[in-house]
């Protein structure tokens, strides 16, 4: 496959009509060590004893983690049964250090969105910090080469459906070009930072070339390019699980209804 070539199965438009349920993606961001929630004024940080948990868990109901790619490709073969894509958010320096030894445990896969205009820097979106680490250049090819999968998150984390038209394109296909030129590769999967999106943001995705994108409740704009997703939490032990496993069921249900 050229690195210009989409596969077939990633691309595939967002038209209108009836879709088959989206599949259930897991949402992280990072994995760190802390003890108040004070350090935590986001909910986004999970610690690695709790990620091993909710990654048992999915082992324990006979489900395997693994990259949205991969996810993707198996819907298309009709291979995905008992599949549950996992993502991480910004690309914390954390998910080499933390995630990534846990995923090699389990023989899980996941997709990493980074930050290829904030290499080596922190957070500096979230006002409230704590601050955290970025994967350097190096840091990103280490986890290529550990075979999970890379994908964008844009430039500089910003709210896309706000921006101009011509910083929309940087941050869409500039990262996609940076991306490739670290690792080789065009990234196949794209994450719309806050998880904000409208029809231009989404057109304008799907037109830069990628495959698949990730939102968090994107509502009637659910498809390929606005792929729903479930926040996993510290606080997300085999019962809260369980729970969001039913409401992704319900949620697919209604959206089909809508359809």
């Amino acid at each position: 496959m050229s690195a210009d070539t989409e596969p077939a199965a990633l691309a595939a438009p967002d038209r209108p009509g009836r879709r088959p349920a989206a599949p259930w993606v897991f949402m992280y961001h990072s994995v760190a060590e802390f003890t108040d929630p004070a350090e935590d004024p986001y909910g986004i940080t999970v610690t690695p004893t709790v990620l091993e948990a909710q990654l048992r868990w999915l082992e324990s109901r006979r489900l395997r983690g693994v990259s949205v790619g991969e996810l993707l490709r198996a819907r298309a073969a009709g291979r995905a049964a008992g599949l549950v894509g996992l993502t991480f958010d910004d690309g914390y320096t954390d998910f080499l250090t933390h995630a990534l030894p846990l995923l090699r445990r389990y023989e899980f896969t996941a997709t990493l969105f980074v930050l290829p205009g904030r290499l080596g820097v922190d957070n500096v979106w979230d006002p409230l910090g704590p601050r955290k680490s970025l994967l350097t250049a190096e840091g990103i090819r280490a986890v290529a080469e550990a075979g999970q999968e890379i994908g964008s998150h844009g430039l500089l984390h910003q709210h896309l459906n706000t921006c101009s038209d011509a910083v929309l394109q940087q941050e869409l296909r500039g990262s996609r070009e940076l991306l490739r030129e670290l690792t080789g590769t065009l990234p196949e999967g794209f994450c719309y930072p806050y998880g904000t999106i409208d029809r231009r943001v989404v057109a304008a995705t799907r037109a830069a070339g990628y495959g698949y994108a990730c939102a968090i409740a994107p509502g009637r704009l659910a498809g390929p390019h606005a792929l729903p997703r479930t926040h996993i939490s510290q606080a997300d032990g085999p019962g809260r699980l369980r729970i969001k496993q039913l409401r992704h069921r319900a949620q697919e249900l209604r959206r089909a209804v809508l359809r």
